[in-house]
């Protein structure tokens, strides 16, 4: 395992970066590339570094999001506690009694999301599904005034959850907040800083906004102009309790997924062949995913300008859209030794043929 990947990941999901505030990632992202290529900016936040190889052509999009699900205050009640709405997908029974930070221009507000003691529930309130609307952030404040005019917290300031990176027993397996898409994100900074001598140019990037609708999916392909795209993710994983064994496409430990269809995008079936072969020429372990559900930039992506033909890799993990989530670090690994190898391979002529 590379220490350096660890440390990595730890500092991508230990930073605070909701749709819309992706400020605390984007400067990781920055720092770490500064000195790799050229890096800039469109006009929504969407960061991207250019990095020149053998050729001008074709343009390499590799492409992760940076912000991660969460909440914004819309509200503080006479009595000091906080109501929220989501800004992304979240499922009301991973929320209560959880750790979050607000984040205020003061700095950061700790709060726990309230939970009602079993022994103040009723029978049928305990078997019923929790509303979004009757949670609510305890931040400790005495009341509305304090929680404003002391503790800094006011309609708008975005909330991000708590979830610390943590070694599991087995030490392969990784557990933190916002693997969903700090992996692609660390994924994007690695193959930057590792790639040598490509027959291309590479724009490695970073969007805004993609939990809220790939916004920044949609503005990257314009500013890029790219002539194929790598799309990285971090899809759930689907290999735990209640799921058909024999449908698994997202395993923990079995590889790199390569998702050849969602709703939103059917991947390009050249690039997809030749994605898969490279990983059979190379011993890359990798899974297939056919999703009946869900999307990623790549809908927003592949439709921009001309076209662009697009591929999804990802790191599968368990209990994505939660404060907890769980990579295995050797999917990690063959990921990007596939993007890696990919890059290398993909030359004018390559990707010219990729037009059907």
């Amino acid at each position: 395992m590379s220490q350096k990947s660890i440390q990595l990941l730890k500092d991508l999901t230990q930073a605070d970066a909701v749709s819309g505030h992706e400020l605390e990632v984007k400067s990781i992202f920055r720092s770490r590339l500064e000195k790799v290529g050229d890096i800039d900016q469109d006009r929504i936040g969407s960061t991207f570094c250019v990095k020149v190889g053998r050729s001008e052509t074709p343009r390499v999009l590799l492409d992760s999001h940076m912000d991660e699900i969460g909440f914004i205050v819309q509200r503080i009640t006479s009595s000091g506690f906080v109501k929220f709405v989501t800004i992304g997908g979240w499922w009301s029974h991973t929320l209560l009694a959880q750790r979050v930070n607000i984040l205020t221009k003061d700095g950061k507000v700790p709060g726990i999301i309230g939970a009602t003691p079993p022994h103040l529930l009723g029978k049928g309130k305990r078997d019923q599904l929790i509303d979004l609307q009757d949670l609510y952030i305890d931040i400790g404040a005495e009341d509305r005034c304090q929680a404003v005019e002391d503790f800094g917290v006011k309609p708008g300031c975005a909330i991000a959850p708590v979830g610390p990176f943590l070694p599991l027993k087995n030490p392969k397996l990784f557990s933190a907040k916002a693997f969903d898409n700090r992996v692609g994100v660390a994924l994007v900074i690695e193959t930057l800083e590792q790639l040598d001598n490509h027959p291309n140019i590479v724009i490695g990037c970073g969007t805004v906004q993609e939990e809220v609708g790939l916004r920044g999916a949609t503005t990257i392909g314009h500013s890029t102009q790219p002539d194929v795209a790598i799309v990285l993710e971090c899809p759930p994983a689907d290999d735990i309790p209640g799921f058909d064994n024999d449908a698994t496409q997202g395993k923990l430990g079995n590889g790199c997924q390569v998702r050849l269809f969602d709703p939103t995008h059917i991947a390009n079936p050249r690039l997809a062949d030749f994605v898969i072969q490279i990983a059979e020429e190379h011993n890359i372990p990798h899974q297939i995913a056919i999703r009946q559900s869900g999307g990623t930039n790549a809908g927003a992506i592949h439709k921009s300008h001309a076209g662009v033909p697009s591929i999804v890799l990802g790191v599968p993990a368990r209990y994505i859209h939660s404060h907890v989530s769980i990579i295995h670090i050797d999917d990690y690994h063959a990921t990007l030794d596939l993007i890696l190898k990919l890059v290398d391979r993909l030359d004018e002529s390559l990707v010219d043929s990729l037009i059907q």
